[in-house]
């Protein structure tokens, strides 16, 4: 099968792209620059989702097609990337007769109301109401971007803590499910995916302080209010949906080297 993985660079996108090549697809990495290496049985297209550029050359052929880009948190750049993007690449893919377009979003994004996850479940309802067949995962958020927050406060000297309830994922397993949808075909909304373990922003904050050593202050961030009380009450959690793998502190301990989000 060809398969082409829009973001298939990224903290997503990489594995994703090793996992289809590895059962054997053809796969087309999509981002704006190269990668500096890819797997065998895997080549990159350069594409813009704001624009639209390279979207036709590189779906020519391709029967599915992964939405791994992401894209900056202010609502602008959501908006262009996670919403338009969405609406230009399924148009695209029409055009190009892909049969298949898997989604990836975020669990509890129709609860908390941030310009971010507005996008998110936006760009959920343009795929659902878009021509082509669909199938779309919720996960929680990776590990990477729990450690590039720290990481950006901790130069600071501030680390955030306080009651925030988040159930991070270590993100070839999201990879690996969606390699597994890729392959079942067009199944709509599919079963969320979450980390082994739901803890509060201070619990992670104090691991990563640990495997880190760095010396920062805490602060704490109330969890008050339309955004802060769904996240204190886990919103953005899913205890049924627990996909095992490392926790947090095991990432760090093992995997961890920081990351872009």
């Amino acid at each position: 099968m060809k398969v082409a993985v829009v973001g298939g660079t990224g903290v997503l996108g990489a594995p994703l792209v090793a996992a289809l090549a590895a059962r054997g697809n053809e796969v087309l990495a999509l981002s704006r620059t190269a990668p500096k290496a890819l797997p065998d049985g895997a080549a990159h297209r350069a594409v813009d989702l704001t624009s639209g550029q390279g979207l036709a050359e590189a779906l020519a052929g391709a029967e599915a097609a992964v939405d791994c880009s992401n894209a900056p948190p202010k609502a602008g750049p959501a908006q262009a990337v996670l919403v338009e993007g969405t609406r230009r690449l399924l148009q695209a893919e029409a055009e190009a007769g892909v049969h298949h377009h898997v989604g990836i979003s975020i669990v509890g994004c129709d609860r908390v109301p941030i310009p971010y996850y507005r996008a998110k479940a936006a760009q959920e309802e343009a795929i659902a109401v878009g021509t082509i067949p669909w199938s779309l995962l919720r996960a929680s958020q990776f590990h990477q971007l729990l450690a590039y927050m720290f990481e950006r406060c901790g130069r600071l000297r501030v680390l955030p803590t306080g009651k925030a309830r988040l159930q991070p994922i270590d993100p070839t397993l999201v990879a690996t499910r969606l390699a597994e949808a890729v392959h079942a075909g067009p199944g709509g909304r599919l079963p969320e995916i979450a980390g082994p373990r739901v803890q509060t922003l201070g619990e992670l904050a104090a691991a990563w302080r640990q495997a880190r050593g760095k010396g920062a202050l805490p602060l704490r961030v109330p969890m008050i209010g339309p955004v802060g009380k769904p996240v204190r009450e886990g919103a953005l959690c899913n205890p049924a949906a627990a996909a095992g793998g490392p926790t947090f502190e095991q990432w760090l301990g093992h995997e961890g080297k920081g990351g872009d989000g």
